[in-house]
């Protein structure tokens, strides 16, 4: 039978079929590392690669700094809710903020109006700051309703959970045997991915409450995601289409939540590069 291929980023990457006799701690026989390294300055915006990147003591930096906002309402637009946030490429260096709306780029300097709104964020409330210039209009146009452009006034005011998540290869791969096709690892927006080689689907649940060093940067496992619909979003076009929530559900359930991947919060701050290694920090002796 042929086994379809998962794609990770930009690149076909064959599935690895791992033995089921083993403990997946035990399976980790050969080194990890940082497969692929993905951020969006924009919340919502399309998940852009990155070579390496700098962790703050708050999380990745320049992570979901701005995010569009719905003033009249007065919550931050979600992904989930208007998927065309995905189709938006936003890039974030030397102080210019740019990004492609339907086919127009616009790249200036964001100006702050003065004006902080307190909106809401998934029940919580988060101060966030007007930003002055063009991309309101276009965002309006593109979403159907006015709105406004935001940066966050607190580190990590636009995050759902912990700054940063984790996704493995491992169980891209066992997804993609699941649902018969191929898995682009940015639907699942990870700040990592990582190679575990041959480690046995979903490994990454044994590391939860232990540390990770990767790079420059040591790491504290929190809990598993849980997943949305996003996953189904077309990580380019922002068009809906996949049952991979659906396949997901079938195998991974819990109570009422379907996991993938796991949150982690930053321990040591330091850069991380892709290839660089993954070490599980053993745990004290009792």
């Amino acid at each position: 039978m042929r086994i379809p291929p998962i794609v990770e980023t930009n690149r076909l990457l064959p599935v690895r079929l791992a033995s089921c006799t083993t403990p997946p701690l035990a399976r980790l026989t050969s080194i990890m590392r940082i497969r692929d390294i993905g951020v969006s300055p924009l919340k919502g915006g399309r998940h852009q690669p990155r070579t390496d990147l700098l962790l703050a003591a708050e999380g990745p930096v320049g992570d979901r700094e701005f995010a569009v906002v719905d003033r009249h309402a007065g919550t931050v637009l979600k992904t989930v809710e208007h998927p065309l946030l995905v189709s938006c490429e936003a890039t974030w260096a030397g102080g210019v903020l740019s990004v492609a709306i339907d086919g127009r780029r616009i790249a200036e300097k964001p100006t702050l109006t003065g004006d902080v709104l307190e909106v809401d964020y998934w029940g919580r409330h988060t101060p966030m700051q007007v930003v002055e210039g063009p991309w309101a209009q276009e965002f309006s146009r593109l979403l159907g309703r006015r709105v406004v452009l935001t940066r966050s006034a607190v580190a990590g005011a636009v995050v759902y959970g912990d700054s940063i998540t984790i996704s493995t290869t491992s169980s891209l791969a066992r997804l993609a045997r699941e649902s018969n096709m191929t898995v682009d690892s940015r639907r699942f927006r990870s700040t990592f991915t990582i190679d575990t080689g041959d480690a046995e689907a979903h490994v990454e649940d044994s590391w939860v409450g232990r540390e990770l060093e990767l790079g420059g940067a040591r790491l504290l496992v929190k809990d598993g995601i849980p997943r949305c619909a996003v996953i189904d979003v077309d990580p380019v076009t922002g068009t809906r289409g996949s049952d991979l929530l659906k396949t997901l559900a079938g195998y991974r359930l819990r109570s009422s939540d379907i996991m993938f991947g796991i949150y982690a919060e930053v321990l040591r701050p330091g850069t991380v590069a892709v290839g660089d290694d993954v070490r599980l920090v053993p745990s004290p002796l009792p």
